[in-house]
């Protein structure tokens, strides 16, 4: 394992009270020099679940019930088809029934309920997407500010005890940084969203997804990345230029198929996003993040551990990359990149250091 550094990125820079413009942020960063009389970091354990299996998902996707071009049968088949577990059809202010397709449900296929509750402020799309519904949830009002707007939506998801994600922020440069960091019960953001025109990587001064992670992270921010597909366009060419399927999707770590099984995991960060790589195995103890690569054809591979304020704190080319705590650390994701450049997305591992901060 080769130790690296990197130069901190243009916006985490800029929240850090650097001579960039200012995005908004309160506070500072979560220090990655901690007092000496604090006691060395250690991960945060959880109980190991008997019998946990992974279980490969996609939680957006529209069909004809919205601005989809093929109907919620067809989407279905598809994903079953290619290898996906579970589907979430979600479409903009409809609520698909998975009841209605049950005879494409079995003890190796779910169909989770949700549905994309689509709102906007002024010129930002603010969509939201609800997991685990039981009916449709009515579109919130329109708030007088972005955030009250996002908020709302949010709001709504909860009240009926479903599970939000918010949807490609940078999709028309529409939700910043600092409205992120203000939202309230939200664990959930789309770190990768396969439709071509929502500039995952960010534009000029605006951060891409993960440059914005890292410092929600880094401000106290508990924000777990999920990966999805988006896809409205089943027919015809699959092409950069069209929002086809297959491109991202999630795994979940459950020792059930079934749908509060599900979103329990992904609230826990009990997950992976994907647009390609594999993984056999995520596992942490008090002190060691540890990854299995599963090897596919002639793929290479590199593995960056990443902390605070998005500093590469190792990189590993082996199958089996390990990371052991310094001691100093507040929390610690992982990234596989294969070298046809596809990604993992390993969930933040915070430590006994991490301080969590009201937005």
């Amino acid at each position: 394992m080769r130790l690296a550094r990197r130069a901190v990125p243009y916006a985490l820079a800029a929240i850090m009270g650097a001579t960039l413009p200012d995005v908004g942020l309160p506070g500072s960063a979560l220090g990655a020099q901690p007092a000496s009389s604090e006691a060395p970091a250690r991960f945060e354990t959880r109980p190991a679940v008997a019998g946990a299996r992974w279980w490969k998902g996609n939680t957006h996707t529209h069909t004809t019930n919205s601005d989809g071009d093929t109907p919620p049968d067809q989407v279905a088949r598809w994903y079953r088809m290619h290898g996906y577990q579970f589907l979430v059809l979600s479409d903009h202010n409809v609520f698909t029934d998975p009841a209605t397709l049950a005879s494409l449900v079995d003890d190796t296929f779910l169909l989770l309920p949700g549905e994309e509750v689509t709102s906007g402020f002024q010129k930002a799309a603010v969509h939201v997407n609800a997991l685990a519904i039981s009916a449709l949830i009515p579109a919130p009002p329109r708030d007088s500010t972005l955030l009250g707007t996002v908020q709302r939506s949010v709001d709504a998801i909860r009240a009926v005890g479903a599970i939000p994600h918010i949807n490609h922020p940078n999709f028309l440069w529409s939700i910043d940084t600092a409205t992120l960091f203000r939202v309230r019960n939200d664990k959930l953001f789309e770190v990768f969203n396969g439709h071509p025109t929502v500039h995952n990587l960010g534009g000029g001064d605006w951060p891409g997804m993960e440059e914005a992670w890292d410092a929600l992270l880094s401000r106290g921010r508990r924000l777990y990345g999920i990966a999805v597909d988006d896809a409205h366009h089943f027919q015809g060419e699959f092409t950069r230029e069209r929002a086809n399927p297959g491109r991202g999707w999630v795994v979940v770590h459950t020792p059930t198929l079934a749908s509060r099984a599900i979103v329990n995991a992904l609230e826990a960060g009990d997950f992976y996003a994907s647009t390609g790589v594999t993984l056999d195995s995520v596992t942490s103890d008090t002190t060691v993040l540890a990854i299995t690569i599963r090897q596919q054809s002639s793929f290479k591979y590199s593995t960056q551990f990443i902390g605070v304020n998005g500093r590469v704190l190792a990189t590993d080319r082996s199958l089996t990359p390990r990371y052991r705590l310094r001691g100093d650390e507040s929390y610690v994701r992982a990234k596989v990149t294969d070298s046809g450049g596809a990604i993992a997305w390993i969930q933040p591992v915070f430590t006994s250091r991490y301080r969590a901060a009201a937005p």
